[in-house]
């Protein structure tokens, strides 16, 4: 017990087995611990009977008798083990502790690191002037967001209730029937906006024609399909 004082050391003061240097301190330790002083008085009539020593032989104060070597023998084994048990509780937390650290940092990469993963296309927003329509023979319905720019009319588009197979494309039509066309998409099965495939379609295009040129956009099935949807302004 050279290095600290512990508390499984009650023991062996009361038996007498301590150095002196050793005693001293666990005396020094025993002041401020009520633990030990109560483990010492129920061990203080143990240690008597157990010495075999008569009160009128025992040593002088200060030099406690020493007991039997089977009893040295027993505490020192005592003391042994209680110390193997500190030592393989300690061993466990500290497993503990690493698994946790582990695991924080396995969170972390698991949860923070995809930094260089590509982020997933948003579906583009409808933006600027609204114009909707449903086409009654087709079910086909659709939204159109135009913004006027310098250069002719940003469009950005909603298509929904259409299934496929198909190809299609969107047209801007101006007020004297010339056709411009915005953008060009494949619908796969089930198709968008239906059972299956709640999601509508979603783009973003453009066209030279001016906000004020055009008078209506149509939605048209390539290779002469006919159209799927009409939307006047």
């Amino acid at each position: 017990m050279s290095s600290q004082v512990e508390h499984t050391d009650v023991g062996a003061y009361a038996l007498g087995l301590l150095e002196a240097g050793d005693r001293r301190a666990f005396e020094a330790h025993l002041r401020g611990c009520g633990l030990c002083q109560a483990e010492l008085r129920e061990m203080g009539s143990l240690a008597e009977a157990l010495s075999g020593i008569d009160p009128a032989e025992a040593e002088p104060p200060g030099e406690p008798a020493r007991p039997p070597a089977p009893v040295i023998d027993l505490v020192r084994r005592r003391q042994a083990r209680d110390r193997r048990m500190r030592r393989v509780a300690y061993g466990a937390g500290a497993a503990a502790a690493a698994a946790l650290v582990a695991i924080g940092v396995g969170v972390g990469t698991t949860l923070g690191g995809d930094e260089g993963a590509k982020p997933q296309p948003q579906p583009q927003a409808i933006v600027g002037e609204r114009h909707q329509a449903t086409d009654a023979r087709t079910g086909a319905s659709g939204t159109v967001g135009l913004v006027n720019k310098k250069w002719g009319t940003q469009v950005t588009f909603e298509l929904t209730n259409v299934k496929g197979p198909l190809k299609c494309h969107l047209e801007a039509v101006s007020t004297s029937g010339a056709r411009s066309v915005v953008g060009g998409w494949r619908v796969p099965e089930p198709g968008y906006g239906v059972p299956g495939s709640p999601k509508p379609l979603a783009m973003q295009g453009a066209t030279a024609l001016s906000r004020t040129e055009i008078s209506r956009f149509q939605v048209v099935v390539d290779g002469g399909g006919g159209t799927l949807l009409t939307i006047p302004l």
